[in-house]
């Protein structure tokens, strides 16, 4: 009886450890899929003055935010663009009903010759229409907060559950860990689907000679990186911002 219980422990660790890779099989895929959907949702979509004033007139403007460009986190792919806001900025992103974020280069405010003294809402101009009828600084626009901090929650156990297989699962047969953390910086979330299609859909039957190195995935992530933008942007210049925003 004494022996049954280490004996029984090994089993469970063994069931566990084939069980794991399934799971994440189908969850890693499963997971970017409904993060790729919502961030491709909320991704900021330039726009225009012309839109700005039908959206207007049309009442679906919930918020807005006059500001000098966007701040992004950048290393980790999941982060998401926002705002900095700026008074005298030359940026004006608005959120609509649906959630959407759209932004369009504008002229400053009739104000912005006075500094010290801004003054939004007594402007006639374009600043004055936005804040007679929607909030300033995403007061109201809850609906893209909440799908966007859905996204971010979708990538951030993505990423965990990728590390934690990385980490503390079985050593990987394509790549070492270091090729693999490297390759899983990767926009968009490129690198999570490489190593889940490489070391759990297709892994080789034993571990590959000459698997990559942390600088081989450092270089791969450096160029990989570079293509991926490049593509991006053709593909914006393509089929426009609204199929693919940014």
């Amino acid at each position: 009886m004494v022996e049954a219980i280490p004996t029984r422990s090994r089993a469970s660790r063994r069931r566990w450890r084939a069980v794991v890779p399934v799971v994440l099989r189908w969850a890693l895929p499963v997971l970017w899929v409904l993060w790729a959907s919502l961030a491709w949702w909320v991704e900021p979509r330039e726009s225009t003055e012309a839109q700005l004033d039908r959206d207007l007139a049309a009442g679906q403007v919930v918020a807005f935010q006059r500001s000098s460009g966007w701040a992004d986190d950048g290393a980790y792919w999941g982060s998401r663009p926002r705002p900095q806001y700026a008074t005298n900025g030359g940026m004006l992103a608005w959120t609509v009903p649906n959630g959407q974020i759209r932004y369009a280069f504008v002229d400053p405010p009739a104000s912005a010759s006075y500094p010290g003294e801004p003054d939004l809402s007594a402007n006639a101009g374009l600043d004055g229409r936005l804040a007679a009828v929607a909030g300033p600084g995403w007061v109201g626009g809850d609906l893209a907060h909440r799908i966007a901090g859905t996204a971010g929650l979708l990538a951030g156990v993505l990423t965990v559950l990728w590390l934690g297989r990385l980490i503390a699962g079985a050593p990987p047969l394509v790549g070492t860990r270091w090729f693999w953390f490297w390759v899983g910086l990767l926009p968009f979330g490129v690198g999570v689907l490489a190593w889940t299609y490489r070391e759990l859909w297709r892994p080789p039957p034993a571990p590959v000679p000459g698997r990559g190195s942390g600088w081989r995935g450092f270089g791969w992530l450096i160029l990989a990186a570079v293509g991926i933008s490049l593509l991006v942007s053709v593909a914006r210049i393509v089929v426009g911002t609204t199929v693919v925003p940014g």
